[in-house]
């Protein structure tokens, strides 16, 4: 049978080819199913596409949140923001995707055992093995971004997750499934979760010495050169141990979550979970001090080599040299850029003072008249506000309507809408003029650290309280405390309060999430999973300045979710097809 409409395999990338003398990526093909225990290309082509299939770090969706709106008219996010969020036209939807690199990783499975991927046994043995957890692997975080897309509850009361299979899917097999009970959909992803960390070591690097040989493989493996050529420094940026281990912590995060399984036993199931992520760096001590500015780090950037990462990155991609988008997309107009993420005066409130305290709090001296003085370092770390100063030649910004600049609001079609500008994920250096052109490397995670002490912080307080480390040796409050402190807030006054009290807590931790994650795809997804349809219908402001003079803007852009939008759609034609795919309550 011919799979050309399901199969193409293309050239891989030298990150994604390995270091063996049998695999060597062929050029595109089409072959039948009974060529692939006989081509190890072909074969191992199957798990490699599935990499380029993963969603991106950065997803646009803060600008469908009360953090951010776009000065692009045709911004999908936008759009759907704004009320036309539907299960045909739905910029969360990864149905088609993640199925398809199921079935991909399905078909992989089913052969990778037969297959001949190096001349030498031993290391065609220790390959194979790799390969399989690398394909659970994939599987499972596939399967998570289902669940998080597609879950929901029916029309008559019942949570349910996607679809599953576990082997390859025909035109001649019976493709109409049903969707799993949500719990059942969870405990499938934690079983190849389970299978992908028995088979991978915790991270791959080359060694020496026989006893540096993980135990697992010691019944395979003897010479440490063996185990480098397969488990060396060049597969790095491949599925590891610790990849598998964050993506359980961001799942059962999810299930603990209000919308889904809350109980004090899941949050605790999902403290545990960040907990082995974190201490592979050995707790809050760990926290990279230079981790809330991992994208503009040139020192950590420039030292990347042979697939190692900053120690704020678990997982990444690859690293782009000599690039200008994030500049060019984000600048403002006089800095030659189409200002396109256009941070929110809710926003902006929601960083504190310089004390700690929330400017809504008079101890915080808050000053209204000079609103952006005395303030969390990181507001001027990450946003571009009137009179700041942003780009190569430090230029000062004025987004006043009446300023008579091209950033000033609406003063052009990518001028900004609020009143800011983004700085986060931007190179200072950078110049986007067509007469002087600068450019940087750069990279973008997959995954890093300061989520998963945000993880661990919001499920412990949860499970335990604020100060309760449950035998981890630290506590939400501890890991608060540490990330609070990298970002220059080193008065624990308000902290010390806030952990007298779970709720005061909660407030606290999910306000230094959306502080730590601002624009990385984060914010859009925690509101729903906290199921805060209140929170996602909070109209984005703005500020207009005027020499001294401010005039808010308290609804630039309404939002229009509705109360069963807290669980995303399953698409349209889909359920058209297949009568046993039930649609989520609300959606058509």
């Amino acid at each position: 049978m011919k799979i050309r409409n399901i199969i193409m395999i293309f050239a891989s990338a030298a990150l994604l080819s390995a270091c063996d003398d049998v695999f060597t990526p062929a050029v595109e093909n089409f072959k039948d199913f009974d060529q692939i225990d006989s081509d190890p290309n072909f074969a191992a082509g199957f798990l490699t596409t599935t990499y380029r299939a993963l969603p991106g770090y950065y997803d646009g969706s803060d600008v469908a949140t009360d953090d951010a709106v776009t000065n692009d008219k045709g911004d999908s996010w936008m759009k759907m923001a704004t009320a036309t969020w539907t299960s045909t036209s739905n910029p969360t939807d990864k149905w088609g995707t993640c199925l398809g690199a199921v079935q991909y990783l399905n078909t992989f499975l089913d052969h990778v055992d037969n297959v001949q991927f190096m001349r030498d046994p031993v290391q065609n043995k220790l390959r194979q093995m790799r390969m399989r957890g690398e394909a659970y692997g994939l599987r499972a975080i596939f399967q998570y971004y289902l669940l998080r897309s597609h879950a929901g509850y029916t029309a008559d009361g019942k949570l349910l997750g996607t679809v599953l299979s576990r082997t390859f899917l025909g035109t001649n097999d019976n493709l109409n499934l049903p969707r799993l009970d949500f719990k059942e959909n969870v405990d499938s992803i934690l079983v190849d979760l389970d299978r992908a960390e028995a088979l991978l070591p915790d991270d791959y690097a080359d060694i020496d010495k026989a006893e540096l040989i993980p135990a697992k493989y010691r019944s395979i493996v003897s010479d440490p050169g063996d185990y480098t050529v397969v488990m060396g420094n060049k597969s790095r940026q491949l599925i590891n141990g610790q990849i598998v281990k964050a993506f359980r912590a961001r799942l059962l995060l999810l299930v603990a979550s209000p919308a889904f399984l809350e109980s004090a036993d899941n949050w605790a199931k999902a403290a545990d979970a960040a907990a082995k992520v974190l201490d592979v760096v050995g707790g809050p001590a760990g926290l990279s001090a230079t981790g809330g500015t991992y994208y503009t780090n040139e020192g950590e950037i420039s030292a990347i080599k042979e697939g190692s990462n900053p120690a704020e990155i678990i997982w990444r991609e690859n690293l782009s040299k000599e690039v200008n988008s994030d500049e060019s997309n984000n600048y403002p107009p006089s800095l030659n850029g189409k200002g396109r993420i256009n941070p929110t005066q809710n926003l902006v409130d929601a960083f504190p003072a310089a004390n700690g305290y929330p400017i809504s709090d008079a101890r915080s001296e808050y000053d209204a008249a000079n609103p952006y003085a005395n303030r969390d370092p990181r507001l001027a770390q990450y946003i571009i506000y009137n009179g700041a100063t942003e780009g190569p030649s430090s230029k000062t910004i004025y987004t006043g309507s009446q300023e008579g600049t091209d950033d000033g609001i609406n003063a052009k079609d990518n001028s900004t809408r609020t009143g800011y500008y983004l700085k986060k994920l931007l190179n200072m250096k950078v110049n986007c003029s067509s007469t002087s052109t600068t450019k940087v490397n750069k990279y973008t995670p997959r995954l890093r650290y300061t989520e998963f002490f945000l993880d661990y912080a919001e499920a412990a307080n949860e499970a335990w309280g604020p100060k309760n480390d449950n035998g981890h040796g630290y506590s939400a409050y501890d890991v608060i405390k540490a990330i609070r402190h990298r970002a220059g807030l080193t008065d624990d006054t308000y902290l010390d309060e806030c952990a007298e009290s779970k709720d005061k807590m909660r407030a606290l931790i999910r306000n230094e999430r959306r502080l730590e994650l601002c624009f990385e795809g984060f914010r859009f997804w925690d509101l729903r999973r906290w199921n805060d349809i209140a929170g996602m219908n909070q109209a984005a402001q703005g500020i207009d300045w005027n020499g001294s003079e401010s005039t808010l803007l308290p609804a630039v852009e309404n939002r229009a979710y509705q109360d069963y939008m807290i669980y995303g759609p399953i698409p349209y034609s889909e359920t058209l097809k297949f009568n046993l795919l039930y649609q989520n309550k609300g959606w058509k």
